[in-house]
């Protein structure tokens, strides 16, 4: 994962950006298939602080939805909406309130 330093829009809400890498085994015409991609990802919100927090390196599962980048740019773009930690969320609460 690779993450910009978390911002905020004019109205005070948090937005976290960055990169992530996703890996994963499907299977394809019943053969399995390793996959890999990097994609970029956005956050608003609780999701943004969740996002920002989580150090690099961390395996966590994110769900949302897939959108354009911009009216210009027709690339995918991963909007953030739940964020699911697959060592668990017991040390979440501190990775937050450290802001890390």
């Amino acid at each position: 994962m690779e993450k910009k330093p978390l911002r905020y829009t004019p109205a005070g809400i948090p937005v976290a950006e960055g990169r992530i890498l996703h890996q994963s085994e499907q299977t394809e015409a019943g053969t399995p298939r390793r996959t890999l991609c990097e994609m970029p990802v956005l956050a608003l919100g609780e999701a943004a602080k969740w996002l920002n927090a989580t150090p690099l390196g961390v395996e966590f599962q994110l769900s949302g939805f897939l959108t354009a980048k911009s009216r210009n740019s027709k690339a995918p773009v991963l909007h953030v909406q739940t964020i699911d930690f697959l060592e668990g969320k017991e040390n979440a609460p501190i990775l937050q309130e450290e802001g890390r």
